[in-house]
């Protein structure tokens, strides 16, 4: 029996913290956090022992499954890949090439293997109906990227080691681990701008885990923060808190005249009486803010999937801006990393090249809203979506409406997924094709290497050896390309590089020019360095200035203004949601560790609220909104604004014909079983999962 010590990067969320494993004869005996780590020294959350339960989850594919009526049975992958490749085909050929539908869900990101493969597979298969976790989630972000700096992945990050004001809306960075924000350890970050003489303030309906830790918290009334955000402005700008000489050499300093003008009537008041906040308290935040050596404003899910996500980005950018505290130390900054993957600016700017079938909502860097989906599947006539592909995602329990979604793949032709689980959404699928996963899988973070704190690079071998006959997720896409293609009349010629070969070629594609083999050499990764000043060579409009008010976001913002839409509740709650530190989305509710203890899937309630209903804690209790209800356990907890009522994301594991044993014990409801897909940003296509208009009872 051989002992040995492995390390590699944790790859189930976006910290990117370094683990420890010990392994004997391919059975994982430990893991632990890694010291020597250069990024996370040695820091890790409770999500990391989890790979270990999953490597060993006895309900976990391994090898290609087929649905056979109520059955499944295990296939070759060679039978597999040509079935797949014949059902596509077939199908295009009579229905066309967007008679084919695709979603990615949020898992791709955190695997380089579908980083680099996937996008042959869509380019072969031709297909404008294209969905992923983006338009769920941070699609806001990418837009302020790509209309005010050049690139979808411009994304400013918070400067969190050395700022002296960390200004948190919407997020919870103690319980995500950073979020667009790649940070592991943000407890310990957090500490150090307090122990330093900083502040931390955290805008939120309700009280996290994150507000509980900072020196100032205030509720908000759910989606209204683009209204906060707007009066923060004017108040910076009417009384000249500027600080320009930080940034006037990379923006267009003559249009802050018309963003004077856009926001002059939206005071304090006003934003007041819309938010809840109270006037003194939003004008003391703008004198905390602008007096501080140096300071950030960080907007997370809370702000940007809500009707006004897109522009509350924005706008958050424009603070940043006008305080000096974009592209400058402790500010929001970009990131230098090995792989850049913002290096060139596209031609032209990629919003509503084209649109979806049924509502005509705007694509958006390639991908149209994910809660088209379903109505686009099943609307008959031209153009109709007849067969679907899922990789890594569960649309059934992460994207709004989920039943009708459910309803959706229930009428198609064929569907296949790729993914591990027969779960909520796979259950549905023809075909299933399971990758190696986690632990036996080599690992490079590139998308949060792009996002990160401090500048840094690791690659990390596989911990553990796969098992004989199963395939890594590239070799899935290969296998897919290849057997499609020789289907074609002009079948096309498939270049197949390792995945060593193309991450290879990728990292000396960057001005750093580090090699596989150096990182190979650094198990603990390279330090690279803190964040450092980048515009305006790093801007990559035309203009090579930052356009600190882009012609869509003016009209968005004035639109906004003059309706001054203060919509009524009367009397129903507004729903927002929830993320724990044991959970991933819908991932790891199969570990019986990670799900063990008290029951999680609750809706936190404020006593107020319940009193009006005669609810008591813990009674089950029914909440409906317009496209139907789930019933939930009531928890009562004046950490909820009153208005305001909180269930997690990603449970709901109740369904029939699911093969995931804790999950199923440990159920709970989804949320977006009442999340209204009608509900849509029009400026980006964003999914409105915040707001929801909800009534709660008895059962």
């Amino acid at each position: 029996m051989v002992t040995q010590t492995k390390y590699r990067t944790c790859n189930l969320c976006e910290a990117l913290c370094g683990l420890e494993i010990e392994t004997q004869d391919n059975q994982v005996l430990s893991i632990r956090g890694d010291k020597l780590d250069v990024f996370s020294k040695g820091h890790i959350c409770p999500k990391a022992v989890a790979l270990k339960d999953l490597h060993e989850d006895p309900n976990r594919l391994k090898y290609p499954m087929e649905r056979q009526g109520d059955s499944w049975v295990q296939i070759t992958w060679e039978e597999a890949f040509s079935n797949v490749a014949q059902n596509l085909y077939d199908i295009q050929k009579k229905h066309g090439h967007n008679a084919v539908g695709m979603y990615q869900g949020n898992p791709s990101a955190h695997n380089i293997g579908t980083i680099l493969y996937s996008p042959q597979f869509v380019r072969a298969i031709k297909t404008k109906n294209r969905y992923s976790a983006t338009s769920v989630d941070q699609l806001a972000h990418h837009m302020a990227g790509e209309f005010m700096l050049g690139h979808m992945n411009l994304i400013p990050v918070p400067d969190i080691n050395r700022t002296s004001f960390w200004l948190i809306l919407g997020g919870n960075p103690l319980v995500s681990n950073g979020s667009l924000m790649t940070a592991p350890d943000v407890s310990g970050k957090l500490k150090a701008i307090q122990k330093r003489g900083g502040k931390v303030v955290v805008i939120d309906p309700r009280r996290t885990e994150t507000a509980e830790k900072s020196d100032q918290h205030l509720f908000i009334k759910p989606a209204t923060d683009i209204w906060l955000l707007l009066a923060i402005i004017n108040l910076i700008i009417s009384k000249d808190k500027m600080r320009l000489d930080r940034v006037d050499h990379f923006i267009e300093v003559e249009k802050i005249d018309e963003i004077k003008s856009l926001v002059q009537d939206v005071t304090p008041e006003v934003a007041s009486t819309i938010t809840g906040i109270p006037t003194n308290d939003i004008i003391a935040l703008v004198d905390e803010f602008t007096a501080a050596d140096s300071a950030v404003c960080y907007g997370r899910l809370g702000v940007s999937a809500t009707e006004h996500g897109a522009l509350s980005h924005w706008a958050i950018n424009v603070i940043n801006v006008l305080t000096g505290n974009f592209d400058n130390p402790g500010g929001a900054m970009l990131t230098s990393p090995a792989i850049n993957t913002a290096l060139h600016k596209n031609k032209n700017k990629r919003l509503g090249r084209w649109h979806s079938r049924v509502r005509q909502l705007p694509e958006y860097g390639g991908e149209l809203p994910s809660i088209t989906i379903a109505e686009d599947i099943l609307t008959p006539g031209d153009g109709q979506i007849k067969a679907f592909i899922t990789s890594c995602g569960n649309p059934v329990l992460s994207v709004p409406n989920g039943r009708k979604i459910e309803e959706a793949f229930a009428s198609l032709d064929y569907m296949v997924s790729i993914d591990i689980y027969i779960n909520e959404t796979t259950k549905y699928a023809n075909i299933i094709l399971p990758p190696a996963t986690g632990l036996e899988t080599p690992h490079y973070g590139a998308p949060f290497h792009n996002l990160a704190v401090h500048n840094t690079t690791k690659y990390s071998l596989p911990a553990v050896e796969k098992e004989k006959g199963t395939k890594y997720d590239w070799e899935i896409f290969n296998g897919l390309v290849k057997a499609y293609n020789a289907l074609l009349d002009e079948p096309k010629e498939v270049q197949e590089f390792t995945l060593e070969q193309t991450l290879q070629l990728a990292l000396m594609s960057s001005s750093r020019g580090i090699s596989l083999q150096q990182l190979k050499d650094q198990p603990h990764g390279i330090d690279l360095g803190p964040l450092v000043s980048k515009l305006p060579e790093g801007v990559l409009l035309d203009s090579k200035r930052m356009d600190i008010l882009p012609e869509v976001y003016h009209q968005a913002a004035k639109k906004l203004i003059q309706t001054a839409d203060k919509k009524a509740t009367d009397g129903r709650l507004l729903l927002i949601g929830r993320r724990h530190l044991r959970s991933n989305n819908s991932w790891l509710h199969n570990s019986y560790r990670m799900v063990k203890g008290r029951d999680r899937c609750t809706a936190l309630i404020h006593p107020d609220d319940a009193a009006k209903q005669n609810i008591l804690n813990g009674e089950t209790i029914e909440v409906r909104s317009r496209i139907g209800a789930v019933q939930i356990k009531a928890e009562l907890t004046d950490e909820m604004m009153p208005g305001a009522i909180s269930i997690p994301h990603g449970w709901g594991h109740h369904r029939e014909g699911i093969q995931l044993d804790v999950a199923a014990a440990h159920a709970g409801v989804s949320i977006n079983d009442i999340i209204d897909d009608e509900l849509v940003d029009e400026l980006c296509g964003v999914s409105v999962i915040n707001a929801t208009q909800v009534t709660i009872g008895k059962v």
